[in-house]
């Protein structure tokens, strides 16, 4: 392999770039711009048990250093996704995608979970615990070590392939959660999700988007990545996927640094299209502006 690869739980990637779910849709969207056969890989659109509407519009709202975005999870449910979405995209991505898993019970990740594990063209399941517990009065599951465990226990019941748990920021001690999920069998953590943020519109004087609340992303929250990462990666012993404001291939090499093996994009794909492709063609210049030989080299570089 080259000097970009790095191997993410068992799985060699030509190099670290990972589009974030979410704003990279299943795919092949993007396949009609450029070969996206260039990246690592990436994580698909999160994917629930049932079909979701997602929440009433306006859902997005501009920042001076990113955006606020209320989506809600649309999505056509996981059945649709093994028999509609994965077919359009094997015929555009020769490599393993990451598949993205949200739910509102624990039983909703195990059976969404199971399925895709399934799919020979998934690689790893990521699953994001930053939804609602709707048993657990309301609150993520990412926000308590127990209820991230419980959830991480369920999904390595019924699954073979790798599980990366994603989890939120929204949180006073986010390595306590990630050990949890360590302890309860997960193969890698990915860090972090949107932040909590709100606008108001000064001539209305209401809420920008209809959820009122929203996640925070973009450049703004990237320090905040940074150190979230450094902590989490420095309490464990599995791979963390760093992401949270990343735009650039300075910020990637940042984000290994701090201790990520691989870096997921999110934001910047909205603004635009075309930044994982040029981040990664831009790699092998700044790994040489900065002395380095291989990016595996630089995983955990700061202590």
């Amino acid at each position: 392999m080259g000097r970009l690869s790095v191997n993410l739980c068992g799985i060699e990637l030509d190099n670290p770039i990972i589009p974030a779910s979410g704003t990279f849709g299943f795919g092949y969207e993007f396949a009609e711009l450029y070969d996206i056969n260039v990246l690592g890989t990436f994580s698909f659109k999160g994917t629930t048990k049932d079909a979701r509407f997602g929440n009433p519009t306006p859902r997005i709202a501009e920042c001076y250093a990113g955006m606020i975005n209320a989506v809600g999870l649309q999505n056509p449910g996981v059945e649709k996704v093994i028999s509609e979405e994965l077919p359009k995209l094997k015929k555009c991505f020769n490599k393993k995608v990451m598949a993205n898993v949200s739910g509102f019970a624990v039983d909703d990740y195990a059976y969404t979970c199971e399925q895709l594990d399934k799919e020979e063209q998934v690689g790893w399941l990521e699953v994001n615990v930053s939804c609602p517990n709707v048993h657990g009065g309301g609150m993520s599951f990412g926000t308590s070590p127990e209820a991230a465990a419980e959830v991480v226990k369920a999904v390595k019941a019924v699954t073979t392939k790798p599980v990366i748990v994603k989890l939120s920021p929204n949180v006073t001690d986010i390595v306590s959660i990630a050990k949890a999920c360590e302890a309860a069998g997960a193969d890698g953590i990915s860090l972090i999700n949107t932040m909590l943020g709100m606008r108001i519109d000064l001539k209305t004087r209401r809420p920008v988007i209809a959820n009122k609340m929203g996640g925070f992303s973009g450049p703004a929250i990237f320090p905040v990545a940074v150190r979230m990462v450094y902590q989490v990666a420095n309490a464990v012993n599995i791979p963390v996927i760093g992401m949270g404001g990343v735009s650039s291939a300075e910020d990637v090499i940042e984000m290994m640094l701090a201790g990520a093996t691989a870096v997921e994009i999110g934001a910047a794909n909205l603004v635009d299209p075309y930044i994982c492709r040029d981040i990664i063609n831009e790699l092998p210049a700044v790994l040489d502006k900065y002395g380095i030989g291989n990016l595996k080299d630089i995983i955990g570089g700061v202590k």
